[in-house]
């Protein structure tokens, strides 16, 4: 449905730090991405050779940046991600991963100050990060209601 080049025009996420391949569906709750970013050898996020399941929260926080991007009816600015909660690390590291990774985020609440999002990533049929993540917004002016 959208590419990395349409996918860096929504986010402010810019070059190899762009993760996300493409958006295969979303709509007004939920939002479907892939990546093959995962394997590339220069991956910013890639520490002494491996790619931890840690970096999957960040393909979480993109895919709901590229949903809530796709969803809001006006610029707002930058959102920060204001806590992390019930993060379930995988067994395994992203760039172990073969195939594409599918990211998928739900949106749990969308208020002025922010919003509340579930996040997962997962590969080759394994969980590889999952949790829930809230976003706010300076002055709550930013979310639609």
């Amino acid at each position: 449905m959208l590419d990395r080049t349409a996918i860096a025009r929504l986010i402010p996420h810019q070059g190899s730090m762009c993760l996300i391949d493409g958006v295969e569906a979303w709509s007004a709750t939920s939002i479907d991405c892939w990546a093959l970013s995962h394997r590339a050898a220069g991956h910013p996020l890639r520490r002494d050779g491996a790619l931890s399941p840690l970096a999957g929260i960040e393909y979480g926080l993109q895919a709901m940046a590229v949903h809530g991007a796709l969803c809001d009816d006006k610029p707002h600015p930058p959102g920060y991600l204001s806590s992390l909660r019930e993060v379930e690390l995988g067994p395994r590291d992203l760039d172990a991963v073969a195939g594409r990774l599918a990211i998928r985020a739900e949106l749990l609440i969308s208020a002025a100050q922010g919003f509340i999002y579930r996040f997962a990533v997962s590969g080759d049929g394994e969980m590889l990060v999952a949790g829930r993540a809230s976003i706010a917004f300076p002055d709550g002016a930013g979310a639609p209601t």
